[in-house]
């Protein structure tokens, strides 16, 4: 059985804590959040009953800057999910070298079942339940899994509201003339393929030359997709999920897949019209069948513990290289065998840094009043996911450990400084 996603955070910060030799106070204070919020919003739908959604802030560690980390609304979040996710929002932060701590939040909903009136309740109730607890200075929450921008802004109005002013800056991931900054859409999507370019450029690959498969057709994916097709990659698949049949579906093109062209047959959560997407020629497969496909490269971009210990045989023997644009989808032990087979693995944390670094960007302006042109943006963008990726690659290639090692003990030893800086720990 697969660990718990706080049980992998846990092993994940154990094994990096030997190798830099932890002392017993800090392994205490990173092990566990340092605050957590659980709490229930209640809702009247729109047939005149009320429901009770269960809410969640977790915030791990503020001391190098305000905590930081979206909100996720999924039927199956859990408390034991957030408080890992808003672990490795702590370290990625610090390997992205950004003067933000780590959190997360979510509620346990399911938006694709709720009208937008209900969805707004639930997101004005999530403020009004930690309206103290987060803003500039303190925590800023930003989008995640099934929330998006107006979800921001409904949450931004209903602090807005409570404080008596205007704070744009308190929450990230807002649309462009709300606050929010140009190019913050496609940063993640983007950042994992900056990444995965200078990973292969370090072993003497062109990326133009490599073929890919990917899990997810959110927004992580979509925009990976984007730049992979403008760089010439082949992209052979996608892997989503289909909300009507409950189930994900594997969608397989010869020719490649064509960002544009997919994205014109898919809704807003990522589930693709089949009927539409068979007339442009592709294939439906299974939806386990993206990382059994004969590529170079896999992204698993959807959600956490998608190469587990029970299926990382199923990776083709042709993958060389793993791009973690989701949070968590390789378990310890699959990755442990993965690695055994001499396939590079790139972590999450690096990975998908560029969303919280674009974030910042957002809330660097919010605080500016001032705003950058979408070239601008994403310029900042790429020198910074090249940046940490090229220190990364170095750790790594110093300490003779594989990336997600090297990246951890970046982020580690940052947060540690800081800690014993501010009298924390010794």
């Amino acid at each position: 059985m697969s660990q718990s996603p706080f049980a992998m955070a846990q092993a994940q910060f154990d094994h990096v804590a030997d190798l830099l030799d932890l002392p017993q106070d800090a392994r205490q204070l990173l092990r566990n959040p340092m605050r957590e919020y659980h709490f229930s919003i209640p809702v009247r739908m729109d047939d005149g009953t009320t429901r009770v959604f269960r809410g969640f802030r977790m915030l791990h560690n503020d001391s190098r800057g305000p905590g930081k980390g979206g909100i996720r609304f999924h039927p199956e979040e859990t408390a034991d999910t957030v408080r890992a996710l808003s672990t490795w929002m702590t370290w990625k932060c610090a390997v992205a070298d950004l003067p933000l701590g780590g959190a997360k939040g979510g509620v346990v909903c399911d938006p694709r079942e709720l009208s937008e009136r209900e969805q707004e309740g639930i997101c004005r109730g999530w403020i009004r339940a930690i309206a103290r607890t987060v803003g500039n200075v303190q925590d800023i929450p930003a989008p995640d899994v099934m929330t998006n921008g107006q979800h921001m802004v409904w949450m931004m109005d209903e602090l807005e509201t409570i404080h008596g002013g205007h704070e744009p800056g308190f929450i990230t991931g807002k649309p462009v003339g709300m606050g929010g900054s140009k190019g913050r859409t496609e940063a993640t999507g983007y950042g994992v393929v900056y990444t995965l370019r200078e990973v292969l450029k370090a072993q003497g690959i062109e990326l133009k030359d490599m073929t890919v498969a990917v899990q997810g057709f959110g927004n992580v994916a979509q925009y990976a997709v984007q730049l992979l097709n403008e760089i010439g990659a082949k992209v052979l698949a996608v892997s989503c999920w289909d909300k009507a049949d409950k189930c994900s579906y594997t969608y397989k093109k010869e020719a490649g897949v064509c960002f544009e062209e997919l994205k014109s047959v898919t809704d807003k959560y990522g589930t693709v019209d089949w009927a539409r997407a068979k007339e442009l020629g592709y294939e439906r497969l299974a939806g386990d069948e993206w990382m059994k496909l004969p590529v170079e490269v896999l992204i698993p971009a959807a959600l956490d513990r998608a190469i587990t210990e029970e299926n990382w045989e199923q990776v083709a023997s042709t993958v060389k290289i793993i791009v973690e644009g989701a949070n968590g989808p390789t378990t310890p032990e699959a990755e442990k065998n993965l690695l055994a087979r001499g396939v590079t693995i790139v972590p999450d944390f690096l990975a998908n840094a560029g969303g919280v670094t674009c974030s910042y960007f957002e809330q660097v302006q919010c605080n500016m009043n001032y705003y950058w042109t979408r070239e601008e943006a994403l310029q900042k963008l790429e020198a910074s996911m090249v940046s940490a990726t090229k220190g990364v690659l170095q750790m790594a290639a110093e300490r003779k450990v594989c990336l997600r090692d090297a990246a951890y003990m970046i982020a580690i030893d940052r947060v540690v400084k800081a800690c014993r800086m501010r009298g924390w720990i010794r």
